[in-house]
């Protein structure tokens, strides 16, 4: 049976959430220079004051010089608190950056694995820069100059309290309009946020296939596909935008009507002797800046939102994605034995399975050629060989040496396969490159050798730059045959113990299939298992024994003669026979040829 999964150690706790508990005494500094920062905005309540009420009266030149000489001073330290209270948060947001980064990269490529969801699959490198951004920009500033607004309204209270009434209630009104800034801007948001992630991930299926819709003229068909997504993400945005616009706009209307109403009720104070003069622009100085910090969290309440939601997308990724490696033991190189056992696999996202208890065994030194029509599940099957894809009940498994594919990680079980799916993905990047599988520490030994194992060497050696000839995006500027080889380079790097090949020699010619037929007697030789998916008869020719595959299972297995002469005795003379097999009288002369 399967190896039963472990309880997982990891914890719950949300990660964004735990970055931020990580840093706390960071942002614990930001909020003391918050504080001051705040303080020091009263400085110039203050210095009206005086000079109104003092200086003005006195006509004392000593004193005002005095007065604004301490206040350059105190808005020096002002602009550089802002200044490193800015800096700090710049740098908060970017180590947060680059401590989810690997984890959210790694969640992007195995999602894929998991689940056939649509959308933009970049969503949540998208989400990261949202959520650094807002780290960085004025709206989470705005948040820690909240609290301080009791301290500019008690304040006002001191100069006079019915100065303080008008500012009080000029408060709760733009605490309710932020409120229905949150109630309107979040689901729009949230829409938009989906209709982009579907728009993109449209374009770039229409890049990646641009061959295609161009020579059958399915570009109008695409761009009105593209089009309507692009509406709905635009109404969604626009009808976001439009509440916390609107009522952004709002806001600053309020602010000055409190500033003003702040003037003429202190004027009327004045004249009823109950307040100075100097009291009060103090006042309205003061108003003005207890409620910026409400205009400023509505003006960027937009970004907040968006970090928000992205802030819990990014957790229910990576809550989804984690997986409980700490227990894993290094296991040893396999080198002798792989067992399927009972095999149940479906795709992603699936329940329906393709591969309905699939079992069978080989030994170091095996080939095996897997046959079968269409839809049979013989590249379902190349999937869980290689742990792409993972079994669906407990007595399911691949074992290699006894030990299921899950006791290893992906990247140490990856040092022991190598795999050349059906659809070649190759990377922008130069040949040796991608025969290393993009290992910056690769040896020009190691990826030579890779390259003559699978008689691609004399090839690369001929092309322009050799093993330094850049790719080009998904490898472009190859041949279809040329990217088959080096990809079965990429395969054979460092020897793995299994290679599992999907139809390895759709693009090949004569010399590539005789190149094919010698890495796969190699990797018998040395004592690996090689398996390959085969359509073509001439995939077959090095491999000594057969799977048939048929509606997702094993029809027969055993070595290759056996197999092959069976299965024509039940086909008539002149038919052809079974996909990915000749007619039957020229299978029995290949028979006879191989041996």
């Amino acid at each position: 049976m399967a190896r039963p999964k472990q309880p997982s150690t990891r914890t719950t706790t949300h990660p964004v959430g735990s970055l931020l508990w990580k840093y706390s005494p960071i942002l614990g500094s930001v909020a003391v220079f918050s504080g001051v920062v705040n303080i020091l905005a009263l400085a110039g309540s203050f210095y009206m004051l005086q000079v109104y009420d003092r200086v003005l009266p006195s006509q004392s030149v000593p004193t005002l010089i005095g007065l604004s000489v301490l206040m350059f001073g105190l808005y020096a330290i002002n602009g550089l608190l802002e200044f490193l209270r800015a800096r700090i948060m710049s740098r908060v947001g970017t180590r947060i950056d680059r401590t989810l980064t690997p984890r959210v990269f790694a969640a992007v490529q195995v999602m894929p694995l998991r689940s056939r969801g649509g959308g933009d699959g970049m969503q949540p490198l998208r989400d990261l820069d949202s959520i650094r951004n807002f780290m960085s920009g004025m709206g989470l500033t705005a948040l820690f100059d909240l609290p301080w607004m009791p301290v500019y309204l008690f304040f006002v209270y001191i100069l006079h309290p019915m100065l303080a009434v008008v500012a009080v209630g000029g408060a709760i009104v733009l605490i309710i309009l932020t409120i229905v800034t949150e109630y309107r801007s979040s689901t729009p948001l949230r829409a938009a946020g989906q209709a982009g992630g579907q728009r993109l991930a449209l374009a770039e299926t229409a890049r990646r296939n641009a061959e295609s819709i161009h020579a059958m003229g399915m570009a109008p068909h695409i761009g009105a596909r593209y089009q309507a997504l692009n509406d709905d993400y635009l109404a969604h945005q626009l009808k976001a935008s439009d509440a916390a616009g609107g009522i952004g706009n709002v806001t600053k209307v309020i602010r000055m009507l409190l500033q003003s109403a702040v003037l003429g009720l202190g004027a009327y104070l004045v004249i009823k002797n109950e307040l100075s003069a100097g009291a009060i622009i103090a006042a309205s100085i003061t108003v003005s800046r207890s409620l910026a910090p409400i205009e400023s969290a509505i003006g960027h309440w937009k970004s907040f939102i968006t970090a928000r939601i992205s802030a819990k997308r990014l957790g229910d990724l990576l809550t989804a994605a984690a997986e409980d490696e700490s227990t894993l033991v290094d296991l040893p190189a396999p080198k002798n034995q792989l067992l399927v056992e009972s095999l149940v696999v479906a795709p992603p996202g699936q329940r329906e399975a393709i591969l309905k208890g699939v079992s069978f065994n080989l030994e170091r030194g095996d080939a095996l050629g897997v046959i079968g029509p269409s839809g049979s599940g013989k590249s379902t099957l190349a999937r869980a060989l290689v742990g792409v894809w993972s079994p669906m009940t407990p007595a399911s498994a691949v074992r290699l040496d006894g030990a299921s594919l899950d006791q290893w990680t992906p990247e140490k079980l990856g040092r022991h396969i190598g795999y050349m799916p059906q659809e070649i993905e190759l990377f922008d990047g130069t040949v040796a490159d991608n025969i290393a599988r993009l290992d910056a520490n690769a040896s020009s030994e190691a990826v030579v050798a890779a390259a003559q194992a699978s008689g691609s060497h004399e090839l690369i050696v001929r092309l322009p730059d050799g093993y330094q000839t850049r790719m080009g995006e998904s490898g472009k500027s190859l041949s279809g045959g040329e990217r088959q080889r080096v990809a079965l380079a990429r395969a054979l790097y460092g020897e793995p113990f299994l290679v599992v090949l999907d139809e390895p020699n759709a693009s090949l010619d004569n010399a590539g299939d005789n190149a094919l037929t010698e890495a796969i007697l190699s990797i018998r030789r040395r004592g690996g298992i090689a398996i390959v998916i085969a359509h073509r008869p001439s995939a077959l020719a090095a491999v000594n024994k057969v799977l048939v595959m048929a509606n997702g299972q094993a029809r027969a297995f055993g070595p290759k003669d056996e197999v092959l002469r069976n299965m024509l005795q039940t086909v008539p003379p002149g038919t052809s026979g079974p996909e990915g097999l000749p007619r039957p009288e020229a299978a029995a002369q290949n028979i006879q040829k191989q041996g």
